[in-house]
């Protein structure tokens, strides 16, 4: 959680709402880990959604932060799972980790499908889904209202892909615009052409979820490195739009120390989401999008 000079003042020098914002952060953080060291009570609860999501490398570290917070939530997760693709990793957790197992986290054993882990093992495991899933990200921290508005949002709209954080695809004569043009949506109509993010929050429904289930991993042949692109465009062939549930932005708390190894930095620094958007996206595909104003 070490913060350098260089990159204290370059905070000071982007305005004093920054400066907070970041306190705000290792603030939350602090916080977290003193729950989780001190923290007995259960993180789940009957009668939720199953929380699914992944971490790997050094990530696994700090990813008992994002999962406390979910824990620490109005509303709490009939399950919460988190799928790790390396035995070794499991056999030696971080005792963050081992803690919250003691009060209701799930940690189980996966194969390799990238960011795909998040959702797809846990489909697989089912026999029979009964149960609305939403996907987290193990390098943020949850405000506590979280899980709750998401759950009364596809209590409203269970006809959509409910998030709280979406772009709007940018579509040109030749089909979709590179994904760096897609500017984040100020809306919260639903639509074709809004793009989730399932890091910041999404729910599924459970017919969605077993259209999810029976595609296999179809996405290893054309977006292995990108859930949200597989998610949106299985999700429009299904007939599931997706509507962010506030106009306004949803800030996302970073846990210090995780960014160095994002995904979404090659993925979108690099543009590296362009190709696997090329070979995903249908032309039936492009023209429903288009043709939903």
């Amino acid at each position: 959680m070490r913060m350098n000079i260089s990159s204290l003042l370059l905070r000071i020098a982007r305005g004093p709402w920054r400066i907070a914002f970041q306190v705000d952060v290792y603030l939350r953080t602090i916080y977290m880990l003193i729950v989780n060291r001190y923290g007995r009570s259960a993180i789940t609860h009957p009668g939720g959604p199953v929380v699914s999501l992944t971490s790997h490398g050094s990530r696994v570290k700090r990813a008992h932060l994002a999962i406390e917070s979910i824990g620490r939530g109005k509303m709490l997760p009939s399950r919460i799972i988190l799928w790790i693709d390396v035995e070794s990793l499991i056999d030696n957790l971080p005792i963050g980790l081992r803690r919250l197992q003691k009060r209701g986290l799930e940690v189980r054993l996966c194969k390799n499908y990238g960011p795909h882990k998040k959702y797809y093992p846990y489909l697989q495991s089912l026999a029979v889904i009964e149960t609305p899933l939403v996907t987290a990200d193990d390098d943020l921290l949850y405000p506590s209202y979280w899980l709750k508005r998401l759950v009364e949002a596809y209590r409203q709209r269970p006809d959509v892909v409910n998030c709280y954080r979406a772009r709007v695809i940018k579509l040109n004569q030749n089909g979709l615009a590179k994904y760096q043009s897609w500017k984040l949506s100020k809306s919260t109509k639903a639509s074709y052409r809004n793009f989730a993010g399932s890091g910041a929050g999404s729910i599924y429904p459970i017919p969605l979820q077993n259209v999810l289930k029976n595609r296999s991993a179809g996405f290893m042949n054309c977006c292995p490195r990108a859930d949200d692109i597989w998610l949106h465009a299985e999700g429009l062939r299904a007939g599931y739009r997706v509507r962010q549930i506030y106009k306004k932005e949803f800030r996302l708390r970073e846990i210090p120390g995780t960014q160095r190894v994002a995904l979404h930095r090659s993925n979108q620094a690099r543009g590296e989401n362009d190709p696997q958007i090329a070979a995903t996206y249908r032309s039936a595909d492009i023209e429903r999008i288009r043709d939903d104003t």
